[in-house]
């Protein structure tokens, strides 16, 4: 496994196995690494240092002492994606489970474990059928039929490690699982690019929970990819709800009213134009309509974005509050909290013990 993980963290740097070599400055050759990244040779711990110095990564990262390996590996992107954006991701992701797993091994927990409502995934015939299954989801957690306020918490409640991680443009989301050494189950991992506004990665979030619960037997990919688009539209924006606040049939609407409901959804203002279109409320010649005026311009830039009114940040908040909780408790000090959430020190410490005090201890 030392192997894979140097060739993900030297493809992740855009070196090739002569640029690495010379970046190590001669401490061993190109074919040796080759050697390294075919498991046929074991790098002596210098050689590893020296590597997670240039790659950018950390030691234990190298050494996999986990035994962590990322299987059914499926990205979100455009197609102009390249092997360097998968391999950052893959070693982002990578390095933040091996945190996550080393934190809830300190306290002694069972990694939280993925809630599936519908076991085993759903068949379906119609991509439109997504709408009944995202009824049915939402039944089965029993969310009601209003708006869900935070899509990130949600998912982390039910068992899935959601990561929002700066990631190359190129890629809108990636999910995978985990696999572990021993008999642990598999995790899930939903990883969403905070480049994105939080419109678009809720609705990222949704779609790959859409993702978990469909099973793609009998569909095409492209098909796939539509009825999980419908299903997250579905999930976020319920029919019922949807028809109360709109009306079950406008010929017309208005900016403000559509940036109102974008609020009220917390969805972007083009996947709530489409839902409406969806659901019949609006015609395809309306939904054409707003797309060649009041909305021109949202497929790619949204309007009035939620994250720049107070209080709208939505952000994964689990792994930090168990570093706080082993902090608080003497499981680990102040150096390995800041290592572990990749905070620094002065930080970590305002964290634990509030801005004031940390202050107060400093001027002392």
């Amino acid at each position: 496994m030392i192997g894979t993980r140097i060739k993900l963290a030297r493809k992740k740097a855009g070196l090739s196995l002569r640029g690495l070599a010379e970046a190590l400055e001669g401490k061993v050759t190109a074919q040796a690494i080759g050697k390294y990244e075919r498991d046929e040779m074991t790098p002596s711990s210098g050689v590893l240092l020296a590597l997670s110095k240039v790659l950018g990564v950390s030691l234990s990262y190298l050494m996999d002492t986990q035994g962590i390996e990322l299987t059914s590996v499926d990205f979100r992107t455009k197609a102009n994606t390249t092997g360097k954006d998968r391999a950052h991701v893959e070693t982002e992701v990578i390095e933040w489970i091996e945190r996550y797993l080393q934190i809830e091994r300190i306290l002694e927990l069972n990694s939280a474990e993925w809630e599936s409502p519908v076991d085993p995934p759903r068949k379906l015939t119609a991509v439109e059928e997504a709408e009944a299954l995202a009824d049915y989801v939402r039944e089965q957690w029993n969310l009601g039929n209003d708006q869900i306020p935070n899509m990130t918490e949600l998912l982390e409640e039910k068992g899935l490690k959601v990561l929002i991680k700066e990631l190359p443009e190129r890629v809108s989301g990636f999910t995978c699982m985990v696999r572990r050494s021993g008999d642990h189950p598999e995790l899930p991992v939903v990883v969403v690019n905070q480049r994105f506004p939080l419109e678009r990665r809720r609705l990222t979030l949704a779609h790959e929970l859409a993702h978990r619960v469909i099973d793609p037997e009998g569909l095409t990919e492209q098909e796939e990819e539509k009825a999980a688009t419908y299903f997250a539209g579905a999930f976020l924006m319920p029919r019922d709800h949807l028809m109360r606040e709109v009306g079950k049939h406008r010929n017309h609407l208005g900016y403000k009213e559509i940036i109102d409901l974008k609020r009220l959804y917390r969805v972007s203002g083009a996947a709530l134009l489409v839902r409406l279109k969806n659901i019949g409320i609006i015609s395809e010649s309306t939904l054409i309509y707003a797309f060649q005026t009041i909305a021109r311009g949202w497929r790619t830039s949204e309007p009035e974005e939620l994250e720049k009114e107070r209080g709208s940040w939505e952000r994964p908040r689990r792994f930090e509050r168990l570093c706080y909780w082993a902090l608080a408790e003497g499981l680990i000090s102040l150096t390995k909290a800041a290592e572990l959430l990749r905070y620094p020190i002065e930080e970590v410490e305002a964290g634990l013990k509030g801005p004031a005090q940390s202050h107060a201890d400093h001027r002392q």
